[in-house]
């Protein structure tokens, strides 16, 4: 198998990862999936959670991918520290003792291009010599959980960073959650597991499905453009009231799901993304054309079914509240 496309055994998630009792329980919870070391974002983020001082916040993986120097890793690492932090694909590939024949750890599909996975494992190489060069920093990032169970005013939350199976599965993803028999998987795992919601990120894709017995949401990743109408991340917000800043959203039982743009510094992240990844390097070759234009759908593509456009509900008896 290709490295980028091989999903090592130790990424599949034991059956039990959401049984027992929740981690925590707050009325409002913030899913950051794919921060990719933009530390434009993650303050963007920290501004954004004055306003909601009680609202708790789980990073679900690939916090670090942009951030080569060692100060900017560093930065994030801080950062980071007072939340709940699981480690992606990227983390747990450079937490290994020794380098693994996964490469970047992404497990990319068939229908990603060679090139991208090329681009992600030179990527991964360039990252992996600047954890070499911070002690003690391997062992963090080996050390964080691939999972987490939260509860939400009494809604049981399942957080990972790929699926419900594997730390860098690709069934959340749009093409996946369009497809009926996937949908009805994805439902009887709901309902058998006593979960409202699964939030994920890992495909670099927003994408959000409500179904009979709760919600998948995946918000693509907060430390890049996600759609063709600006250049702004996606964080998931779950909770007990909806917020006037979502791009979309669904209510599951009283409890509201929803996406929010996160508006960074452009410029400021040009400048960062540049300085680290000058022409022709990798990096620069695979995102530096979406970090300045956006990505090429629009929103509406993110959904799958039973979420609205948030500029389409008119007032909250739009939203069953």
């Amino acid at each position: 198998m290709r490295a980028g496309r091989e999903c090592p055994l130790d990424y599949r998630l034991p059956a039990d990862s959401f049984t027992g009792s929740p981690l925590f329980g707050c009325d409002t919870l913030y899913v950051v999936g794919g921060l990719y070391g933009n530390r434009q974002a993650l303050t963007a983020l920290q501004r954004r959670l004055t306003s909601e001082p009680a609202a708790r916040v789980v990073f679900n993986g690939d916090a670090h991918w942009f951030d080569c120097s060692a100060a900017i890793f560093t930065e994030i690492e801080a950062g980071l520290g007072g939340h709940t932090v699981l480690r992606g694909n990227v983390e747990t590939e450079l937490g290994r003792s020794e380098p693994g024949d996964a490469g970047c750890g992404c497990a990319y599909p068939d229908d990603v291009p060679d090139d991208t996975v090329d681009w992600s494992n030179q990527i991964h190489a360039s990252l992996a010599r600047t954890v070499s060069g911070l002690p003690g920093m391997r062992d963090t990032l080996a050390g964080r959980p691939a999972t987490a169970l939260v509860d939400v005013a009494g809604h049981r939350i399942a957080i990972t960073h790929g699926d419900e199976h594997s730390l860098a599965g690709w069934g959340c993803d749009r093409t996946a959650l369009q497809q009926p028999e996937r949908r009805r998987e994805l439902d009887a795992w709901l309902a058998g597991s006593d979960l409202s919601v699964l939030a994920t990120s890992h495909t670099c894709a927003a994408a959000a499905l409500q179904l009979e017995h709760g919600v998948v949401i995946n918000n693509g990743a907060t430390g890049l453009p996600n759609f063709n109408n600006g250049r702004y991340g996606v964080v998931t917000r779950i909770s007990t009231h909806a917020h006037a800043s979502a791009l979309y959203r669904t209510v599951f039982e009283g409890l509201v799901v929803e996406a929010l743009p996160l508006n960074y510094d452009h410029q400021a992240f040009m400048v960062d993304f540049d300085s680290q990844w000058p022409a022709g390097s990798p990096a620069q070759l695979s995102y530096r054309e979406r970090i300045l234009h956006g990505a090429d759908s629009a929103p509406e593509a993110a959904l799958s079914g039973g979420f609205r456009l948030a500029s389409t509900l008119c007032s909250m008896e739009d939203l069953n509240l």
